[in-house]
């Protein structure tokens, strides 16, 4: 037996659903215009993707239909090429480029979807109907592995050190001065040091719980902090936030983290308790204010103004490869998917890349005397 055909009226975001038949508009061209928005909106949450992925398509979508200042059955592919430029001149990300046309293409294939009826609408309507108006000849396309910006680096050894070192200066000097600030400057940076040693992203820690933490039967010596549980991993597109599990590799760590909860952390008095990094209103800290951060204590010690908070994620998959991690082991720790991904945030420093020649090249002058190439024979 052949599949049931699906009645347009059926169907989460059909234009029957939306959009009231035979009703005169003063505005109709804006009336439409919306309930396509709203029939989008509802037919991506029958697909079971999440909120914030419905919010930022629909807001780029408005953010086009600004630029073009027309109506989506009267785009061509000149508003497409047109809006690109603009985003280029922007200096946004090809990434970011790429991303914004995907979601307004999206759009685009659900009105043109005979079965949502919309061109139907249309046509009665306006005498004309929407078309796809980008393509693969005039959008983005993914150059590579990765997109990451070049100067989204590592940083060194010595660099990372200088960035910890501030950061812990700067709670002896505010608590010198008798000033309130100094518990707000312990707890980022032990932060920073959480994101660096369990090599995580920054809302990953912002959204991190006491009860996250858990002990390593097999590192006993990392006592309560041995095992991490990442509940806020980046999603795939759509989807949600993707978990994973983080074990403990540096003991320094582990005794900060073991600090923070037990002897500091209990000075804040914050209404929701399982939080591990509040704030003295009771919230969570703010990404925002990671970032902030940061960029005070990057820029007081002179780094690299391109340096962010992730680049600290970025020097834990790049030092745990420098010094002889396995590759699979730390692509696990950090939640990539793929090894490239785990290849494409990798800048080994030149210290490991003689090493690592060293290697290569000792087969070939470590031979007994008298043991000669087969190519000398």
């Amino acid at each position: 037996m052949g599949s049931r055909q699906i009645d347009p009226i059926e169907m989460a975001g059909s234009a029957a659903t939306v959009l009231a038949a035979g009703v005169a508009f003063l505005q109709p061209e804006d009336a439409v215009l919306a309930a396509m928005q709203e029939g989008w909106a509802a037919q991506q949450r029958s697909r079971l993707l999440t909120a914030a992925t419905v919010e930022n398509r629909g807001w780029t979508l408005q953010r086009f239909v600004a630029f073009t200042n027309d109506y989506p059955w009267s785009w061509g592919p000149a508003d497409a090429e047109e809006w690109t430029s603009s985003l280029v001149a922007d200096g946004l990300a090809h990434s970011t480029i790429r991303g914004y046309q995907a979601s307004v293409a999206s759009f685009l294939a659900y009105v043109c979807d005979p079965r949502y009826g919309w061109a139907s609408v249309c046509e009665q309507r306006f005498g004309t109907h929407p078309t796809q108006v980008f393509h693969e000849w005039n959008t983005a396309v993914h150059r590579g592995e990765t997109e990451a910006r070049p100067d989204r680096r590592p940083m060194s050894r010595d660099e990372l050190q200088a960035f910890f070192d501030h950061a812990d200066e700067q709670v002896a000097r505010i608590a010198g001065r008798g000033r309130k600030g100094w518990l707000a400057a312990y707890r980022d940076a032990v932060l920073f040091k959480t994101i660096y040693a369990w090599g995580l992203r920054r809302r990953e820690a912002a959204m991190l719980d006491l009860a996250d933490w858990g002990p390593n039967a097999r590192a006993p010596q990392f006592g309560r902090f041995g095992v991490l549980n990442v509940r806020y991993g980046k999603a795939s597109r759509g989807g949600p936030p993707r978990q994973r599990t983080v074990l403990t590799v540096m003991g320094w760590a582990s005794q900060a983290m073991a600090e923070w909860v037990g002897e500091i952390r209990p000075a804040y008095a914050t209404g929701r308790a399982g939080m591990l990094w509040p704030t003295e209103r009771g919230s969570r800290v703010a990404s925002s204010a990671i970032n902030a951060r940061f960029a005070d204590y990057r820029d007081a010690i002179g780094l690299d103004a391109a340096l962010s908070p992730h680049c600290l994620r970025h020097s834990f998959i790049t030092h745990q490869l420098e010094d002889g991690v396995d590759q699979l082991f730390v692509q696990q720790q950090v939640g990539h998917r793929w090894g490239s991904s785990t290849a494409g945030y990798t800048k080994v420093g030149s210290d490991y890349l003689q090493a690592a020649l060293a290697r290569a090249l000792r087969p070939a002058f470590d031979q007994p005397d008298g043991a000669a190439g087969a190519e000398d024979r």
